[in-house]
C-alpha cells in the first residue's frame, strides 16, 4: 500500500472518531436541556456543544483531506465507523451498558451502510437542474421528514422520538448534500450569483433545519436511537434526490442491485432494532417504557 492512500485511511478514520466525539458531545448537552426549555438558547451558553461544533469542523476537515488523496469508495464506508466509535463513548459518559445485541446490529447497520456507499455508487448528474424538476421529488422529501418530524414531537416513547427526529434531521442534511456542489461552484462566479441563487437559501434552509432536528434528537432520547438514523437518512435522500432531480444512476443491475435494495431493508430494520434495544436497556436503568417493545 502506497503512503498517499495509507493516510487517506487514517484521515478517514481520525474523521470518524472526531465525528463520534462531536456527536456524543452534543448529545450529552442537549440532553441535559429539558424538553420545556429553550433548547438553542441553551446550547450556545454551553461550552461542550461549542466543542462538539469544533469536532464536526475538524472532522469534516479530516474527511476533505482524505478525499483529497483516496478514494470515495475507501474513505466513505470508514467514515461510517463514527457510529461505532461513537456508541462505547456514549455508554462510558452516560452508564448504560450497550449489549452485545446493540453490538451486533450497531456493526450490521455499518455493514450494510457501507455496502450501500460502495456497490450503488452513484454517477455523477446534472446540477444545475431547473425548479421545475425540483419541485415534486424535493416536496416528497420534505413531506417524509415532515411526517417524522411532527411524529418526533408527539408524545411518543423517547427512543422512537429521537429515531423520528434523527430520521428526520438525516433527510435534511440530505437535501443540503444534494445542493451543495452547484452552491459551490457558484462560487467560481462572484459572491453575487451564489447569494441569488435560491440554490443558496435551499441548502442554508435544510442545513439549519437539519441541525435543529438532530440537537432535539439529541435532547429527547439516547444516541443509540438516533444516532443510526440520521446515518442512513442523508445518503438515502441525497441519492433519491440525485436520481430522480440531477440524473445521477446508481452503477448496478442484477444481483447488485438486489444487493443495494438488501442493504437499505437492512439498514431500516437494524436502526429501528437498536433503537428498541436501547429502550429495553435503558428501561432496565430508569424504569418501565411507556410504550411496550
Amino acid at each position: 500500500m502506497g503512503a498517499l492512500p495509507l493516510i487517506s485511511i487514517l484521515c478517514a478514520l481520525a474523521a470518524a472518531l472526531l465525528f463520534a466525539c462531536a456527536s456524543v458531545a452534543q448529545q450529552s448537552a442537549a440532553s441535559a436541556v429539558p424538553e420545556d426549555g429553550a433548547l438553542i438558547s441553551t446550547l450556545i451558553r454551553t461550552p461542550r456543544w461549542w466543542a462538539g461544533l469544533v469536532g464536526d469542523g475538524g472532522g469534516y476537515v479530516m474527511q476533505a483531506l482524505a478525499l483529497a488523496m483516496g478514494s470515495v469508495l475507501v474513505v466513505q464506508p470508514l467514515i461510517v465507523a463514527s457510529l461505532l466509535f461513537a456508541l462505547p463513548l456514549s455508554a462510558k459518559f452516560s452508564g448504560i451498558r450497550i449489549t452485545r445485541s446493540a453490538w451486533s446490529l450497531a456493526i450490521l447497520l455499518a455493514a450494510a451502510l457501507a455496502v450501500f456507499l460502495v456497490v450503488g455508487d452513484p454517477t455523477e448528474g446534472n446540477e444545475n437542474a431547473p425548479w421545475s424538476t425540483w419541485t415534486l421529488p424535493l416536496a416528497l422529501t420534505v413531506a417524509v421528514a415532515t411526517v417524522a418530524t411532527l411524529a418526533g414531537l408527539s408524545k411518543l416513547d423517547s427512543n422512537w422520538r429521537a429515531l423520528l427526529l434523527g430520521s428526520a434531521a438525516g433527510i435534511f442534511y440530505g437535501v443540503a448534500v444534494a445542493f451543495t456542489k452547484y452552491v459551490t461552484d457558484l462560487f467560481g462566479h462572484g459572491l453575487g450569483g451564489v447569494l441569488t441563487a435560491w440554490q443558496t437559501w435551499a441548502l442554508i434552509a435544510s442545513g439549519i433545519l437539519g441541525v435543529y432536528l438532530q440537537q432535539r434528537a439529541f435532547q429527547v432520547g439516547p444516541l443509540s436511537a438516533s444516532l443510526p438514523a440520521l446515518t442512513i437518512g442523508e445518503p438515502i435522500a441525497a441519492i433519491f434526490l440525485g436520481m430522480t432531480v440531477l440524473g445521477e444512476r446508481l452503477r448496478v443491475d442484477g444481483a447488485a442491485l438486489a444487493l443495494v435494495t438488501v442493504s437499505v431493508i437492512v439498514m431500516i430494520a437494524a436502526a429501528v432494532g437498536l433503537s428498541r434495544s436501547q429502550a429495553r436497556d435503558t428501561a432496565g436503568v430508569t424504569g418501565p417504557s411507556p410504550v411496550p417493545s
